[in-house]
């Protein structure tokens, strides 16, 4: 089981790092291993420690 830290991004916020080869699996990086176009996940605290992230398609993040 790999372990990854939790980071403070910002005064309110903090991170996880996901692994390069799990993205590059679900086909999230182009050839030169950069992300592909931006993607978006819902984060879900399930309780005693647990979170599930899903990744969500289809966000329209644009300025009105």
């Amino acid at each position: 089981m790999a372990l990854n830290k939790i980071r403070q991004l910002d005064r309110n916020s903090y991170g996880i790092t996901l692994p390069k080869d799990d993205l590059r699996v679900e086909g999230l990086l182009d050839e030169n291993g950069e992300l592909k176009n931006e993607h978006h996940v819902h984060i879900r605290h399930d309780g005693d420690g647990e979170w599930t992230l899903e990744r969500v398609e289809g966000i329209d993040v644009g300025v009105n």
